[in-house]
């Protein structure tokens, strides 16, 4: 299960693009972040840094 970004808390801070390990997560058009889920691992590293707990479990 991949994870996604939750727009409404991401701040752009770009701490989960730094952290990640595959370079899954890059910045969209409105500078908040996205993940693709075709490169993510699931690795959770995302998740460890971020200050606002944007990164989230995919719900399939």
């Amino acid at each position: 299960m991949a994870h996604i970004i939750n727009k409404e808390k991401c701040i752009g801070c770009g701490s989960c693009e730094a952290e990640c390990p595959v370079g899954a997560i890059s910045a969209d058009e409105d500078g908040k972040y996205v993940i693709d889920a075709d490169k993510c691992i699931d690795c959770g590293a995302c998740a460890s840094v971020c200050p606002v707990e944007a990164p989230e479990p995919k719900e399939d």
